[in-house]
């Protein structure tokens, strides 16, 4: 006997919904068909859609600036993310330069996702490496991981990954079948003087630092043939460049990810009276660079949130220096994607995430694959009110969206039904070869 039988929803598969029954059994999808099988369990999705569970490959949970953490823990976070349809997520090893801390950080942050309600895998983090490049990758991929993030930036904090390096790793993801993240922004034109504010963000990390040095990484993964994947592009422009610049790369070999933020809020939120809750890195943009974001969508692979939530008072009254920058989207990030974006959002938050980032069974409402999904109720004059998690507000409240999470369910258990959360037990997820 079947565990569950969920009838009559409209279901998303191959790019279309169709009316369909999904039957589950020990937490696999067993067939997607018009029958009626017999079942403990009976879920009637009349009047819904439903969605394969999405995928968030960009969140900093619990992240430790050393001055302050972000307020999501795995345990909050995944909250929010329940009541947004996420099924799984992906985190952020600490930054390391070699691999006796790469170990280290692996299993601090193991332990720490343990209190996941969904599923979860990692991403390594380099920092300005200084040992053997080839051994540390070895050991990302020994870990079951088939990420591994730079930065370009961060200097200041001994975050950054340099050119020679860069080109180094880029050539050991082509062999070693990894791929490189990066959060791309050119050092040498990102300024923060003691005075600035939230405001001065765009004068700080111009549009400019961003586009030039996308440019740059793109020539690196021509000459070298690697997989990199660029993380919030917040900029229409630079992906206009990169299409004008390097065709060939783009959808191949240089992977694009931007976030709710970059389409929903331009840099005039900055001088709103709360706007250091605007503040983020890269820092939202022009609305004619955000307007060039919806003119390219169909180049960007992938939707993440870069989910990093502080409350109210950590960013107020602070200069820019001192401030922690990011934002929480986590929960809200799919009914507001689809609002702007329609049905072509969807591959992008679930199949696109799960194959870029080898999410063994994940993204598909497909038989063998994991039973994750959400039921979705579609109403696009919804206005977003209340959310969960930790953090004492949201950027998205009383914005239009495309309709409500009405549950969510993770390898075939209702981890939120109906609106009430549920017991459950996020697992690692393995790799996929």
């Amino acid at each position: 006997m079947l565990d569950m039988l969920i009838k009559n929803g409209l279901v998303y598969q191959n790019g279309s919904f169709q009316k369909t029954n999904i039957m589950i059994k020990d937490g696999v999808f067993v067939e997607i068909s018009n029958q009626l099988r017999e079942a403990k369990e009976v879920y009637d999705a009349e009047g819904f859609e439903v969605i394969p569970g999405l995928i968030d490959p960009h969140v900093h949970f619990g992240l430790d600036l050393g001055f302050i953490r972000s307020v999501d823990d795995f345990d909050s976070g995944t909250v929010a993310a329940l009541y947004g349809g996420v099924t799984s997520i992906v985190d952020f090893l600490a930054p390391t330069d070699g691999v006796k801390d790469l170990l280290k950080s692996y299993q601090e942050r193991l332990h720490e996702a343990k209190k996941a309600r969904i599923d979860y895998a990692f991403h390594a983090t380099i920092k300005d490496p200084k040992n053997d490049l080839e051994a540390y990758v070895k050991t990302v991929r020994d870990l079951d991981m088939r990420t591994l993030k730079l930065f370009t930036t961060y200097s200041d904090s001994k975050r950054r990954t340099y050119d020679q390096e860069i080109i180094r790793l880029l050539n050991l993801s082509r062999i070693h079948d990894i791929m490189i993240l990066a959060h791309v922004e050119n050092d040498d034109m990102i300024h923060i003087d003691p005075d600035m504010t939230h405001e001065d963000l765009p004068r700080s990390r111009p549009v400019e630092a961003e586009i030039t040095e996308a440019l740059k990484l793109a020539s690196y993964v021509k000459e070298t043939k690697g997989h990199l994947y660029m993380v919030h592009v917040s900029s229409g422009e630079t992906i206009r460049r990169l299409k004008a610049e390097y065709p060939e790369l783009l959808g191949k070999h240089f992977m694009i990810e931007s976030c709710p933020q970059y389409f929903t809020f331009d840099q005039s939120a900055l001088a709103k009276a709360n706007g250091y809750l605007y503040a983020c890195a890269p820092p939202l943009r022009t609305q004619d660079h955000v307007q060039k974001l919806f003119d390219h969508q169909a180049l960007i692979d992938v939707i993440g949130t870069d989910h990093c939530t502080f409350m109210k008072a950590d960013k107020a009254n602070r200069k820019l220096f001192e401030m922690p920058l990011g934002i929480g989207g986590i929960e809200h990030s799919f009914a507001v994607m689809r609002s702007h974006l329609g049905d072509v959002v969807i591959d992008k938050m679930t199949k696109h995430p799960a194959r870029l980032h080898k999410l063994r069974n994940k993204g598909s409402i497909t038989v063998g694959y994991d039973a994750d999904l959400f039921v979705f109720k579609n109403d696009p004059n919804t206005i977003i009110n209340g959310h969960h998690g930790t953090c004492d507000y949201t950027l998205y409240e009383g914005l239009k969206s495309a309709g409500t999470v009405i549950s969510t369910m993770v390898r075939g258990q209702f981890a939120m039904r109906d609106g009430v959360l549920m017991n459950s037990q996020g697992q690692l997820i393995k790799g996929d070869d």
